[in-house]
């Protein structure tokens, strides 16, 4: 199954910091936009950022002027550095990779843990 890979969960003191990446196969065909998603547990899988090919940024309101996102085309990679953590972060993080067609491709998921 072509799955995009991530990768920098863990366990963090609010206020603290982490850094996702996630790697997405080459033969993923025509990549587009990327992005980042959560999903805590009992709510719905939520959109924290997401970036175009052409560097367009769009942000949860809940993380801007926390989180960043940014990616690296001719490495198919991804990557969400996220700052000033809240317990209300917690949640499994999921890469996204939209392909040829606007097909959706999903990572299997890291777990961010803040605690407070």
């Amino acid at each position: 199954q072509v799955q995009p890979v991530e990768s920098g969960g863990g366990l963090v003191q609010a206020g603290g910091s982490l850094r996702l990446s996630c790697v997405a196969p080459g033969s993923i065909f025509m990549i587009n936009t990327m992005g980042w998603y959560r999903q805590a547990p009992g709510k719905q899988r939520e959109l924290v950022a997401s970036i175009t090919v052409g560097g367009m940024t769009n942000y949860a309101d809940s993380v801007k002027g926390r989180f960043t996102i940014s990616r690296d085309n001719a490495k198919n990679t991804l990557f969400l550095q996220m700052n000033s953590l809240k317990p209300e972060d917690t949640a499994v993080y999921y890469c996204n990779a939209q392909g040829f067609r606007a097909r959706d491709y999903w990572g299997q998921g890291t777990q961010v843990t803040v605690s407070s």
